[in-house]
């Protein structure tokens, strides 16, 4: 009689849980990018008062009889499907309209990046989020309110002879370009490209992204105060590539800024909540690789991330094979980047609410069975009178 109670315990804990899933999901109905979950019921231990068996040549057989005693929380699962598009004219707000999640962190994150494999493991100290509220602030990296900055590839040139943007392929934040005075010219100012110099010229190191540009005399080594940035305006972003240009102000040009990197896990479904609209490539989420919307890595030039080739070989040999765990992924060509907008929360209010209602029901229920219980043990006391 007590292993109902028990029982019914278990039931009113596990709902009180699923209650706390429920409240979370209906509190978060307004909040961008965020992902419904749900809670999974699983029977808990049972008592077995006879086993089975299959039969023999003279009785059949009988199945076992076994009491259970309740329920657990087996697991709270999460869906990170696509939500729908929230128009918000900001041309710098970016949903994904699909698989993936922008990679979002500090400045310094980069410089922890050399090119070699341990960079796939390096990746995972970025933040991932399905929450696109950025904006080029006064220093002009794409941030997010939070400060955060936005990890994509950098455009570092235009091509002369086709008049194509170039891109870098350092994993890097984005900014704008800085602008400085043009050689030669009395007053006229131009572009001044991020630069993949390496400072302090270490040859086997992977080249870096610097703000910092070399003094007049490349070889000097000495790097002079960073450009001013630039400041651009009429930004926009291409929704194929994730390619973000805009006209600059000083110049009068129309110019690529850079593109903005994806992140992709192998289960979308197994990244680790970290609050704020932030998740971690952690356990059970599999490897987390780097790619660019639509497929456009052979498009812009980029087939590895943060330098085809690892640390030259110390006795002047050739060069190692290139490390194919920083191979650009290519899967991430069926997303793409809606601007304009951000995506909703995945919270349904309707089944929400249905859920609650059964959940109240069930643990109504199951402070009955408590009561049934204490009544009969109640009467089997007052058999003593």
């Amino acid at each position: 009689m007590t292993g109902a109670m028990y029982a019914a315990i278990a039931g009113l804990r596990t709902h009180m849980q699923n209650l706390n899933v429920i409240g979370n999901n209906v509190a978060n109905v307004n909040t961008y990018g965020y992902k419904a979950s749900r809670s999974v019921f699983r029977t808990s231990i049972y008592t077995t008062l006879s086993g089975g068996s299959d039969g023999t040549n003279t009785v059949g057989g009988k199945n076992p009889s076994q009491i259970g005693y309740g329920s657990n929380l087996g697991s709270v699962d999460i869906d990170m499907s696509t939500g729908n598009y929230a128009v918000t004219g900001k041309s710098t707000d970016m949903m994904i309209d699909g698989d993936g999640f922008f990679m979002v962190g500090d400045k310094t994150i980069a410089d922890t990046f050399d090119g070699t494999a341990d960079d796939v493991n390096a990746f995972t100290a970025l933040n991932l989020t399905r929450v696109g509220n950025f904006e080029f602030k006064a220093d002009g990296y794409l941030t997010n309110n939070d400060g955060q900055v936005v990890y994509g590839f950098l455009c570092v040139g235009v091509d002369a002879a086709t008049g194509k943007a170039v891109f870098s392929d350092q994993l890097v934040p984005i900014r704008f370009p800085g602008v400085g005075a043009k050689d030669g010219a009395n007053g006229e100012l131009e572009l001044k490209w991020p630069t993949t110099a390496v400072e302090g010229g270490d040859a086997n190191a992977v080249g870096k992204l610097h703000d910092a540009m070399m003094a007049a005399d490349p070889d000097a080594g000495t790097a002079a105060e960073p450009w001013p940035k630039a400041t651009f305006n009429g930004i926009t972003v291409d929704g194929k590539t994730g390619v973000i240009s805009g006209t600059c102000a000083e110049t009068g040009e129309q110019v690529v800024i850079g593109a903005v990197a994806i992140g992709m896990v192998t289960n979308p479904n197994g990244v680790t909540s970290m609050g704020n609209s932030y998740y971690k490539a952690g356990e059970g989420a599999g490897n987390l690789s780097v790619a660019l919307f639509g497929g456009a890595g052979e498009d812009l030039g980029i087939t590895y991330v943060n330098g085809e080739l690892a640390q030259a070989p110390a006795d002047g040999g050739d060069a190692p094979d290139p490390v194919d765990g920083l191979r650009l992924r290519k899967g991430a060509k069926n997303a793409s980047i809606i601007s304009g907008g951000l995506e909703m929360s995945k919270t349904d209010l309707a089944q929400e609410i249905s859920q609650m209602i059964l959940t109240q029901r069930g643990y109504q229920a199951n402070t009955r069975i408590i009561t049934v219980t204490d009544s009969m043990l109640e009467e089997l006391v007052n058999m003593k009178r």
